[in-house]
């Protein structure tokens, strides 16, 4: 699988548990403006956010949905409102808690 470029890299799993990372939250991005520039600085800025564990590009409204996760309530707040809320082309945000994750890092259904 190597050779033919199905497998891609090998990482450790870690647990956030483990590491003091218990708080996890999915936010929803609402963008101003699709342009290509926007849509480029949005891409570049979220993911040099190091608590943005996954963002996807969405069809329609929202247009992105990001996975995040924090040490806990108050540095997630700081997290929304300090570096979330400020990336580019931002329009709105909203978000969701996770309670509690049922499949995760699953393999692939081969």
């Amino acid at each position: 699988m190597e050779h033919s470029g199905a497998i891609s890299g090998y990482r450790a799993h870690l647990d956030a548990h483990a590491l003091g990372l218990t708080f996890e939250a999915l936010v929803f991005v609402t963008m101003r403006a699709a342009d290509r520039d926007t849509v480029d600085a949005f891409e570049a800025a979220v993911a040099a956010v190091p608590h943005v564990l996954q963002a996807q590009r969405l069809f329609g409204d929202p247009n992105y949905l990001l996975r995040v996760i924090t040490h806990d309530l108050p540095a997630f707040q700081r997290l929304y409102d300090d570096r979330l809320a400020t990336l580019p082309g931002v329009q709105r945000l909203s978000s969701t808690l996770v309670m509690k994750s049922v499949v995760e890092n699953r393999p692939l259904p081969l």
